[in-house]
């Protein structure tokens, strides 16, 4: 496939903005799970809007899909949450890395969900990705914030994972924004009940924070991340996808003042490393 200068522009448009939304989350002052129920009903919202705009059909083809598509809107939910857990206890490098290391959990899933025979070579990335995630992160003790945000961000990356099984499925029958919609139109009512339970003082500047990240990191930029892919290979997207943690870790350091450490970016590299890897040479 030709790539597309534009497609490929937009695609770094929207990485960049994926990227910004930990960055984000460190700024805002509400309990994590208020982030992450802001998120998800402003970015379903929009979805929404853009789907009826777009008049794409809603509907799916059975009762079985739609399970599927609610239950990874729960896993969703999950993900978030823990995810911005993580940016909030420990740094947005220790966010990002650990959540980078969901094809660990995804080698020995696969597997099971679609029967698949276990890859020796899937074995040894993910035995690499766990080295670097030790590497960046040699303590999981919830006695210090660091540890607590390295499992948050494990959580995360689980969940995550679980999330790509489920969207391997849903995405060769249905459009990805109608995907994206009714997972994060099902975590925003999971998520819904927070708003009641968790007691908040909202600040302008935590909503404010928080729009930014359900319309802009994250409906914006996933509608870009979409009508990028018509113009650049698969290949490429994934190359450029990797590259979300990066761009989180250089907004850390210019707008948080956050810069890595020797071992983030030692562990950091070898996850990256490994990652891209996967992606030029998917079937190694």
């Amino acid at each position: 496939m030709k790539q597309n200068a534009r497609s490929l522009a937009a695609l770094h448009g929207a990485v960049m903005l994926f990227g910004l939304s930990a960055v984000l989350a460190r700024r805002v002052a509400v309990p994590a799970v208020l982030v992450a129920a802001g998120r998800v009903w402003c970015s379903s919202a929009l979805l929404l809007v853009l789907c009826l705009a777009g008049r794409t059909p809603l509907a799916l083809h059975s009762r079985r899909d739609t399970g599927l598509a609610v239950g990874a809107g729960v896993v969703l939910a999950v993900h978030w949450t823990a995810f911005f857990l993580s940016a909030q206890q420990a740094s947005v490098a220790v966010a990002t890395l650990t959540y980078a290391t969901f094809p660990l959990f995804v080698t020995f899933l696969e597997p099971l969900v679609y029967r698949e025979p276990l890859s020796l070579r899937g074995v040894g990335r993910a035995a690499l990705l766990l080295a670097g995630v030790l590497i960046t992160v040699p303590s999981f003790s919830v006695t210090d914030s660091a540890g607590e945000g390295a499992v948050w961000g494990m959580v995360s990356s689980l969940a995550y994972g679980v999330l790509t099984l489920c969207n391997r499925r849903l995405s060769a029958g249905y459009p990805a924004r109608v995907v994206c919609l009714y997972e994060q139109g099902t975590a925003a009512l999971v998520l819904l009940p927070a708003f009641f339970l968790v007691r908040a003082v909202w600040t302008p500047a935590d909503l404010a924070g928080v729009a930014l990240i359900g319309f802009v990191c994250t409906a914006l930029a996933h509608s870009l991340y979409v009508a990028a892919q018509k113009g650049v290979s698969a290949r490429t997207a994934g190359l450029v996808s990797g590259l979300e943690t990066v761009y989180g870790i250089a907004y850390a350091a210019l707008l948080l003042g956050e810069m890595p450490t020797l071992r983030e970016l030692a562990g950091g590299a070898l996850i990256l490393g490994v990652a891209a890897r996967s992606t030029l040479h998917p079937a190694d």
